[in-house]
């Protein structure tokens, strides 16, 4: 069997001791953690990290910025055949890892990934729409396309995630932009129905941070989408409607996310062309 490396991104964020705690209670466990931190998150919780896992090697690196820069800056750190991530505010069912690699380690595909399901029954109107939008990617979405499928439940061969690495442009979309360039390259990618991790949108409880976390995942999504050519196409799909009045305030932000993402995207590419 392959080698394995999870990879856990953390910001300052307590729930990565239980999505390590359900690393550790994996029928198929893997062969290193890789905790890559950012620089915000608190030494004291990385300690505690370090202690509470004994059955599993854990490597720590840090790294300026937040979750996608870890990420961006861990590909140098990766040596195994075969690389996951899951996010520190998931937890992972027993079979979860030996699901969620089988498609990668039998040559089937070069990378694969898996739906999310709400940790717990939703208790307020935010956690109610994260729930109804998660099913409606998996049902709708990803059907179509894999590079719908959110980074936080995907199984990479390192060897395909190296050479096609991360666009430090494309922040808050980063995974469409990888599994787009992924595709282009002639990496095959899977849905693995059966691979599911629990979600924890227990800290979901402001209106106004979600409206942020929302418009900037809009805006980056776009740029995605104009970048890999995809934007004329996702304009013209027509998907069933998450039925939740945030969704009225979702799409009223979409017109100027789409305007917003326009002008920074001829902005970063002139720079970088230039």
């Amino acid at each position: 069997m392959a080698t394995i490396c999870v990879e856990v991104a953390v910001l300052d964020d307590r729930r990565l001791l239980d999505a390590l705690d359900s690393l550790a209670a994996q029928t198929r466990p893997p062969d290193r953690i890789l905790i890559a931190a950012s620089t915000a998150t608190p030494e004291s919780l990385l300690d505690e990290a370090r202690r509470r896992q004994t059955r599993i090697p854990v490597e720590i690196a840090r790294f300026d910025g937040g979750v996608v820069s870890a990420r961006a800056g861990s590909l140098p750190l990766l040596r195994e055949e075969t690389t996951v991530f899951l996010d520190s505010d998931e937890r992972a069912p027993p079979e979860w890892l030996a699901a969620i690699v089988a498609p990668v380690e039998s040559g089937a595909a070069a990378f694969a990934g898996g739906p999310t399901r709400p940790l717990r029954s939703p208790v307020n109107s935010i956690e109610r729409y994260y729930a109804l939008l998660e099913e409606s990617i998996y049902a709708d979405l990803v059907p179509r396309s894999i590079s719908y499928i959110p980074l936080q439940n995907t199984a990479w061969r390192t060897s395909v995630l190296r050479s096609v690495g991360f666009d430090p442009r494309i922040s808050f979309a980063e995974d469409h932009d990888l599994e787009s360039r992924a595709a282009r390259t002639g990496a095959h990618g899977v849905f693995v129905p059966a691979a599911f991790v629990y979600h924890d949108k227990s800290d979901e409880t402001s209106l106004l941070r979600w409206a942020r976390k929302r418009y900037r995942y809009l805006v980056a999504m776009a740029m995605s989408l104009m970048k890999n050519g995809h934007l004329r196409d996702r304009l013209e799909e027509r998907r069933r409607p998450v039925r939740h009045p945030l969704r009225y305030l979702e799409s009223a932000m979409k017109p100027i996310a789409l305007l917003h993402a326009s002008i920074r995207w001829r902005r970063l590419r002139g720079a970088t062309d230039g």
